[in-house]
């Protein structure tokens, strides 16, 4: 396996014609709906599921990803939900490069990597992009799927641990929760996934 993050995932796309569902991930749904609609930061936004629902809601999205493939799958969803015109694809290689700007809403669903992903220095970026009075949103796997019993090393986050690692102690924190929900394995196999989430405001 290579260890060039952008080999990496272009290479995973390649594979597919479609990597992901296309459907929006139901815990952005639950925290992002009510919310009044502005521009929105999808940070690794994959083939364009969150940032098209987000478009279709209202919100002018900037879907940033570091696969020109997945961006390429991305505009093409978009364009065919008619939502194309609300949102920007960027490639950003997160860690080194960032888009500029600031937003009401940033929000990194799964932005997990089993290769180089400068995650602490990324999530510190996407404080800097909220805007007051904005929104922070984001969500990571707690750990394998139950079915998994035989998963590869790897670390994954906490709940407090990510908190410590924003800095941001006069931030309104809105959630902070583990949800277990429903996992399949590709082979068929029921079981259940823990996956953490964080949204807080820009109130400091």
């Amino acid at each position: 396996m290579t260890t060039d993050p952008t080999l990496f995932w272009e290479d995973r796309y390649s594979h597919s014609s479609q990597l992901f569902s296309g459907n929006p991930n139901p815990l952005l749904v639950r925290e992002v709906t009510g919310l009044p609609p502005g521009n929105a930061l999808d940070l690794g936004c994959g083939e364009g599921g969150d940032a098209i629902w987000l478009a279709g809601q209202g919100w002018r999205v900037t879907g940033v990803d570091i696969s020109m493939t997945a961006l390429r799958r991305a505009a093409d969803h978009a364009e065919r939900a008619g939502v194309g015109g609300l949102v920007a694809w960027e490639r950003h290689e997160l860690g080194k490069t960032f888009p500029g700007g600031r937003y009401e809403l940033v929000s990194a669903q799964f932005l997990q990597s089993p290769v180089a992903l400068d995650q602490d220095g990324v999530l510190r970026r996407a404080v800097e992009a909220v805007a007051p009075g904005g929104t922070l949103l984001m969500v990571m796997h707690g750990g394998w799927p139950s079915w998994m019993t035989d998963g590869p090393e790897f670390e994954f986050p906490t709940l407090d641990g990510v908190l410590a690692a924003l800095a941001v102690p006069d931030w309104t924190v809105v959630t902070v929760e583990a949800v277990e929900q429903d996992s399949v394995s590709p082979e068929g196999v029921a079981g259940t996934r823990v996956d953490l989430v964080w949204r807080l405001r820009n109130t400091a």
